[in-house]
């Protein structure tokens, strides 16, 4: 198989840096231990191979995860190294040189007698030893070494991911060894996340796994349409981390991140259904850390460190205790679920923890094994009882609150892919939440959305729908109010009704044949607008305005109740306004699943617009795949986002007012900063304005749990900044400098653009007419915004006369026979038959 020589020191061979830390194996010429150590931790691999002049660095090279040792034969001669174990040890030997005894691999300059024979022996735990020969840089030397026997040995000097830059294309190299027996060519590929659990099987050419190396994506190969770049569609797009093969190389292995829904086409996170174990766990527990209801026992856990601690080493001290299988099971089980708490809160993945085990493994060196002092006293027979329930830990007020900070001067390619990814959402666990209410809801109706209210909501309901025309006094507002939803409303029906397709397309592609297009209202729509204990009329008008200048015949509104099974009186306003024929008193998946199957009194919609949560996002999705209900969505959603450009004419308090906006709308939020050619102390200025006017809101304990995890990135050029936006593809864009009209040509990717230091993200918000429901998490790439032409759809008509069939009849009936549709080829025939008597 390949094996590349990467010199660590060399920054000419960074572009292979990433592919060669996918491929996760290695000799790391002219590595210190401190670049090996680096190496290791960027690319996740234990895999290396690194030089050793003596036991000393070769331990330290161990123990920094290194996994073989690699010494010369001199050196090697020279030490007693019986004590080490013999997969951790290599030797590069010279045309005459002995062959080690203790080593489990070889570096030669080329084949030579008994290397065979050194190998052929299995080593003691298992696994084959391995000769590494210096090859030229082409697929057939690689080749035709792995036929013999052999890895190749090859500079990445020589190696590159780009296309047609006369150096071997790495993916091409690594592919040179594996073999298949199909006839078409393709590899069998089993596909895995970071755990190695199985997702799913799929096909792979040498060029997917170019690109893919190329691209650090899951590439593979479709039978039937090409390149299948996973996820570019569904969103549910993978990160590569490692590629290899088996033993007989006729089987190929990827490791990926997976994200999105997971990676089976039925929304589970693998192709044999939902994760378990472990896995299962922290899916719950990340879902838990974001969901769970407010003073519960789960939020407290999460919210109160003294108590988890309490609970963690509560259950240590009953698994100590335990004696049987079943009960040394039983609480370990419960200590593992404490500790993944622990991890969970702390941002801690089983991938973390799992990477961290695979470095203690390689260390060579180990502690004495002593317990610390104060656990090392007799403990008493049987476990205390657990501490009284804590309350609920306060927030933190005091500390600096501030972005993480980037050059992109400094930024390696892998880093840089990564500030472009969002937090990983994983729905399996949501989804097999969703299910049960929707069928609920579509089996039983509006008592299921009864229950479900009560439950949920804690609302007594009689009926859950409030037909139009809507009671007057449910809908009284203070004068000021109403002058600014008025307002509000006339800007955002002045733009969208400028928006809507009225004129009929009509081309005469040849004489006699005409085809048309015209746009149609969706007929009936629903449209979700979270709140409850929040006003949020604006969404009301953000959704129902464009379902207005459309024409939609039915507008169902979709709000959750207040707790005395009202609405509030500002969304009840706008529902008026816009003209909805109902208001449906429920939120969540149960609302989602009546607009979509309908109920007694909520009539079936043909389509589902609006925001929500991860629950209100899944049950569209299900709504949408579900063909038995014929709805389609707006789009997929995502936590909320903003990225500002910045340079040196911005105004630091706009900048961070605008960062701020939305920091606050959850700790989940996405805020980058891209700080153009600014000074120290100008990049210092806005971090100053966003601690202290973050100190200044009511919602600044939110504030100090999504600050910290968004960052500023410092580029040197306008060019830069509006690139890597592109690449980040926001909801929100935000341009701070003097000349950010001029920047709208280059604008590619965004959900909606504010030009210039007056343009506040907040007016589009609410009132300047654009709209503000905008696609997240990368999806403005392919997704627009919420607009008119959400709410039609568009129709096409031909007309033909006799001459025009007369004129075009030929060409229709030769290629109905090219593809055998002899009706199709026959309605022409019989038509022109009686044309041309």
């Amino acid at each position: 198989m390949l094996f590349p020589s990467f010199d660590i020191s060399k920054e000419s061979q960074l572009s292979v840096s990433a592919a060669v830390g996918f491929l996760g194996q290695a000799y790391l010429t002219n590595a210190t231990v401190a670049s090996a150590k680096s190496f290791i931790d960027r690319t996740g691999s234990t895999g290396y191979w690194a030089p050793a002049s003596s036991v000393e660095e070769a331990i330290e090279l161990w123990d920094a995860g290194v996994y073989k040792a690699v010494f010369d034969a001199t050196t090697y001669a020279s030490l007693d190294l019986s004590a080490f174990p013999i997969d951790r040890i290599a030797v590069r030997l010279g045309a005459n040189d002995a062959l080690p005894e203790h080593a489990s691999a070889v570096i030669v300059s080329a084949p030579s007698d008994g290397l065979l024979q050194w190998k052929k022996p299995l080593l003691p735990q298992g696994g084959a030893r391995q000769v590494v020969v210096a090859a030229d840089a082409s697929v057939d030397a690689i080749k035709q070494l792995h036929q013999a026997g052999y890895d190749a040995l090859v500079d990445a000097a020589a190696l590159s991911t780009k296309k047609d830059d006369g150096l071997l294309d790495i993916g091409h190299a690594f592919m040179a060894c594996a073999t298949t027996d199909r006839p078409d060519g393709l590899f069998a590929t089993l596909v895995v996340d970071e755990s190695n659990q199985a997702l799913g099987l799929v096909y792979s050419s040498t060029e997917s796994v170019a690109e893919s190396l190329r691209t650090g994506q899951g590439v593979f190969q479709s039978r039937t349409r090409g390149l299948w770049y996973k996820g570019a569609t569904s969103g549910a797009t993978q990160t590569l981390k490692h590629v290899d093969y088996d033993c007989d190389a006729d089987c190929l292995r990827f490791t990926v991140q997976q994200h999105g829904a997971g990676f089976c086409h039925l929304n589970t996170r693998t192709c044999f259904g939902h994760a378990q174990g472990l896995a299962g766990l922290q899916q719950t527990l990340q879902e838990r850390r974001v969901n769970a209801p407010e003073g519960s026992y789960t939020a407290r856990l999460f919210n109160d460190a003294s108590l988890l601690r309490s609970k963690i080493l509560e259950e240590a001290e009953e698994l100590c205790d335990a004696s049987t299988k079943e009960d040394v099971a039983w609480e370990a089980a419960d200590l593992i679920y404490f500790a993944l708490t622990k991890c969970i809160s702390a941002g801690v993945s089983l991938v973390d923890v799992e990477k961290n085990l695979d470095k203690k493994a390689r260390k060579v060196t180990r502690r004495p094994g002593n317990a610390k002092p104060k656990f090392q006293q007799e403990q008493p027979a049987a476990a205390a009882p657990a501490p009284a329930p804590a309350a609920a830990a306060p927030v933190v007020s005091s500390g600096r609150i501030e972005m993480q900070k980037y050059s992109i001067d400094t930024l390696s390619e892998q880093q840089h892919k990564d500030l472009l990814l969002r937090p990983i959402i994983d729905s399996q666990e949501i989804t097999k939440r969703v299910t049960p209410i929707m069928q609920d809801v579509r089996t039983r109706g509006d008592a299921a959305l009864v229950d479900l209210t009560k439950k949920f909501d804690r609302v007594d309901l009689s009926c859950p729908t409030i037909a139009a025309p809507f009671p007057a006094e449910l809908m009284q507002l203070d004068p000021k109010t109403k002058a600014a939803i008025d307002q509000a409303y006339d800007n955002i029906y002045k733009f969208h009704d400028a928006q809507m397709d009225r004129d009929t397309l009509v081309v005469e592609t040849m004489p006699g044949v005409v085809c048309s297009r015209f746009a149609r209202p969706i007929e009936r729509v629903g449209l979700y607008v979270p709140g409850g204990t929040a006003v949020l009329p604006s969404t009301t008008l953000m959704l129902g305005i464009p379902a207005k200048v459309a024409g939609c015949e039915q507008i169902v509104i979709a709000t959750p109740p207040r707790p005395d099974g009202t609405v509030v009186p500002e969304v009840m306003y706008v529902a008026h306004k816009v003209g909805a024929t109902h208001i449906l008193l429920a939120g969540g998946a149960q609302a989602v699943a009546a607009m979509a199957y309908g109920t007694q009194t909520v009539p079936k919609v043909d389509k589902i617009c609006g925001p929500g949560n991860q629950y209100v996002t899944a049950a569209k999705m299900l709504a949408q795949n579900d063909t038995s209900c014929l709805v389609s969505i707006d789009m997929p959603a995502g936590p909320s986002e903003v990225l500002v450009i910045a340079d040196k004419t911005a105004n630091p308090a706009y900048v961070a007012s605008d960062l701020l906006s939305q920091a606050e709308h959850g700790i989940d939020s996405q805020v980058v900063l891209l700080a153009v050619d600014l000074t120290d102390d100008q990049l210092q200025a806005i971090e100053d304005q966003i601690h202290d006017q973050a100190m200044r809101l009511p919602r600044v304990d939110i504030v100090r749990q999504s600050i910290p995890k968004s960052y500023s990135l410092r580029v040197a050029t306008m060019q830069q900044a509006v690139q890597f936006s592109n690449e980040y593809a926001p909801e929100h864009l935000i341009l701070h400098t003097d000349i950010a009209r001029d920047l709208i040509k280059d604008i590619n990717n965004a959900g909606s653009v504010f030009v210039g230091h007056y343009s506040p993200e907040s007016m589009g918000d609410y009132a300047s007419g654009t709209n503000h429901t905008l696609p997240t998490y990368g999806y403005s790439r392919m997704y627009s915004g919420v607009n008119t032409l959400t709410f039609v759809k568009h129709i096409t008509s031909q007309e033909l006369t006799a001459d025009g069939l007369d004129k075009l009849g030929d060409t229709v009936m030769q290629l109905a026979a090219i593809e055998g549709l002899d009706a199709h080829k026959n309605a022409v025939a019989v038509r022109l038959a009686d044309i041309r008597k």
